[in-house]
């Protein structure tokens, strides 16, 4: 797998794209970035088949400033069938990702997103249970493994892959949201917060 999809706070995929072509060079893993403007993702598309694998392994996570979240994947899924998409999500990922620990079934960060959302969610429970079914995750939910991304961009069109948990973000889309405690005055304390997790601009 030679594809790494990077998350990204929409209006900042030039810069996430200009640091992780930096950053991989530093490492000798070419390739080149595909931007859209505003899509809320980027795609480092290494030269060297394996060289996605080798980026998400060897590159800390934590040095990337305008990354979200990160994760290697295949080639694009298209096209689903309304009727069965997750007959060729299950295929696409067999052999691929073995005993993940974790399904995170996402969308990328932009008001367009918001609907499809909203099927990540309900999909994301049959997915799982096909899923373990098939050996690509353990019956239960553990940090010791990789995380299985399932990156819709449109409807019925969707990249699959996974992070390693010990190299990634571990929230959902890559953004932290605080829980509301139970004896805050007011709902402020979470709009205080929000920027708290992290300070980087592009986050």
């Amino acid at each position: 797998m030679n594809k790494v999809v990077l998350l990204c706070r929409p209006g900042f995929e030039k810069e996430c794209a200009a640091e992780i072509t930096d950053k991989a060079g530093k490492r000798e893993i070419f390739g080149f970035a595909r931007v859209k403007e505003n899509a809320g993702y980027v795609i480092y598309e290494c030269y060297q088949p394996e060289d996605g694998e080798k980026l998400i392994s060897e590159l800390p996570f934590s040095s990337l400033i305008f990354a979200r979240q990160w994760f290697v994947v295949g080639e694009l899924l298209q096209h689903l069938p309304p009727e069965d998409r997750i007959t060729p999500i299950v295929g696409m990922l067999q052999g691929v990702v073995e005993k993940g620990g974790e399904l995170r079934v996402e969308v990328a960060d932009t008001n367009e997103s918001k609907e499809l959302m909203k099927f990540c969610r309900k999909f994301t429970v049959p997915l799982r249970a096909a899923l373990r079914d098939a050996g690509v995750l353990t019956n239960y939910e553990t940090p010791k493994r990789p995380v299985v991304h399932v990156f819709f961009i449109a409807p019925g069109c969707c990249y699959t892959g996974y992070s390693f948990a010990h190299n990634n973000s571990p929230f959902y889309m890559g953004i932290p949201r605080l829980k509301f405690p139970s004896d805050a005055p007011s709902r402020s304390t979470l709009k205080t917060g929000r920027g708290a997790p992290r300070f980087h601009p592009g986050r």
